[in-house]
């Protein structure tokens, strides 16, 4: 197999941005000229139909362990540039875990149409941040996502004044906000609206603090001219300065960010059965990319190993309906590679998707087996199915699960955006466990699932290789049914998929909170 490094460069060269998958690029490698007549494989229709227990048979932990360990060794590849292992976009890290995804699949192009999706992605550094206020640092304060700096990335002064309501119209803001720092109550819209209007009302920062007595992490999302330094506070901490302020006093206030926001160029990878109906896929995804502070071995290393161990399982054998397997980039972001997939798809495109599963840490060391409670009511028709599919299989081998909020934390909120039944499964991550749970699981109660998550430490050694395997043969069996028949899933038309997109993005937008791991409203 050539060096990593070769294919990583090879795979990143001469690629254009492209607006669906009709015409998504085949990524480019020397061994793999799709121009030119493919050599002598065996015929895939002589494979046997895909059958779940036999997919699932050839999944292994030692399999995935051992992965595993390539990716942190590919992790390994940024330390020169930022002093720790590190997948985050932009990095070699990065881009090598790109090209072994593709090494991985690059013996099975008989079977598989690998193409990839350029596109750029808007990524923050905080290299620096503090807040005073009244005198005290602000223990719980967070610069938010995707933040600006300070002017000239110097502290700035201003006393804190309180914004009317939740900070969601210009008339909010008092003229006394000009030259000071804007203070306004999280809800009602997105972070980037009140980061937007304090700006434009000549806040030198805004805080905006929590209605609840946690932190708020944050982002201001897509940057937009007239956003300025922007943090989180908890409620518990800004409880007191609302009744100071209530009370007529004066806070003085310093806020201090220094940061960068920049474009990255980076690719999502898709690797599509040649066989199947082309009209009627099974997608399923992960995302490749890790956070800057760790190498991501969980998050989501697991679940790109996962997809791999799967796709390259599935290659023993045919398939009536095509398998579409996606490796999102810029997922910690905000989602960014997944948005920008489904938002290029053309309506043709996306009526052949007929549901995706989405695989996003299945191995905290804490674990619990948590499925997304997808519900048919406020979510495209089918998503409950899924929902059933992942229960009946823990069921029917005796493990216990449990439900976790279907909020838009991972990479299927553009799907179910975009009127398409989805679903998945999950194994936790900051969230802490319960005393029922740890009695239902196993691990440690009072404990979070990933004590690791987005961490340094997540290593190797911060994977649960049994709840891995586990989750991946599941991920196996989903694969499995829905590859052989949609029988009893419900069909997608068009007329139905734009109602779904409209009266469905309604309700869901009522119930969430987020766009990936960090909230924006």
């Amino acid at each position: 197999m050539p060096g990593l490094k070769s294919i990583a460069l090879n795979g990143l060269v001469g690629m254009s941005v492209v607006s669906a998958i009709a015409v998504q690029k085949p990524i480019y490698h020397p061994d793999l000229d799709v121009d030119v007549p493919y050599p002598p494989y065996p015929d895939v229709n002589l494979l046997p139909l895909v059958e779940t227990e036999a997919l699932q048979d050839k999944i292994t932990g030692n399999k995935l362990l051992r992965r595993a360990k390539h990716l942190f060794n590919i992790a390994k590849r940024s330390e020169a540039e930022y002093g720790r292992p590190t997948r985050v976009i932009g990095s070699v890290g990065h881009a090598s875990t790109i090209a072994y995804i593709y090494a991985s699949l690059q013996s099975f192009k008989h079977y598989y149409k690998i193409s990839s999706q350029p596109f750029n992605a808007v990524n923050g550094k905080v290299y620096e941040s503090r807040l005073v206020l009244d005198n005290d640092v602000a223990e719980s304060a967070s610069p938010m996502g995707l933040t600006p700096p300070t002017k000239d990335k110097q502290p700035v002064y201003g006393n804190l004044i309180a914004v009317a309501n939740n900070g969601c119209d210009a008339e909010d803001y008092p003229k006394e906000v000009s030259g000071n720092i804007a203070f306004i109550k999280r809800g009602d819209c997105a972070f980037s609206t009140k980061s937007e209007l304090a700006g434009k009302a000549g806040a030198v920062a805004a805080v905006v603090y929590n209605y609840e007595s946690g932190p708020v992490a944050g982002t201001l999302g897509t940057p937009v001219p007239n956003h300025i330094a922007t943090f989180g506070l908890s409620g518990s901490d800004a409880q007191k300065y609302l009744e100071q302020l209530a009370d007529g006093e004066t806070i003085p206030a310093t806020a201090y960010i220094d940061s960068v926001v920049d474009i990255v160029e980076t690719l999502n990878v898709i690797a599509q059965t040649r066989g199947g109906d082309q009209d009627n896929c099974v997608m399923l995804g992960g995302h490749s990319d890790s956070v800057e502070a760790g190498p991501g071995i969980n998050d989501d290393g697991s679940g790109t190993l996962s997809l791999i161990e799967v796709a390259v399982a599935l290659t023993n054998f045919k398939v009536n309906n095509c398998v579409r397997f996606a490796w999102w980039s810029a997922e910690e972001e905000g989602l960014l590679g997944s948005d920008h997939y489904i938002d290029t798809l053309s309506a043709e495109e996306n009526k052949k998707i007929r549901l995706f599963m989405d695989y996003d840490m299945l191995a905290s060391p804490n674990f619990a087996y948590q499925v997304y409670d997808a519900r048919d009511n406020v979510n495209p028709v089918g998503s409950q199915a899924l929902r059933d599919l992942y229960v009946d299989w823990y069921t029917e081998h005796g493990l216990n699960y449990t439900f976790i909020p279907f909020d838009g934390r991972s990479d299927y909120d553009g799907f179910i955006r975009h009127g398409i039944p989805a679903g998945g499964i999950a194994t936790g991550a900051e969230g802490i466990k319960t005393a029922s749970e740890a009695d239902a699981f196993g691990g440690e109660a009072g404990v979070p699932y990933d004590v690791c998550y987005h961490s340094l430490c997540d290593n190797i050694q911060n994977v649960n290789v049994t709840a891995w395997e586990i989750n991946t043969k599941l991920v196996a069996h989903s694969v499995a049914k829905y590859a052989v028949s949609f029988e009893g899933f419900p069909e997608r038309t068009l007329n139905n998929n734009i109602n779904l997109a409209v009266d469905n993005k309604n309700s869901y937008e009522k119930t969430t909170k987020h766009h990936g791991s960090k909230l924006f409203i």
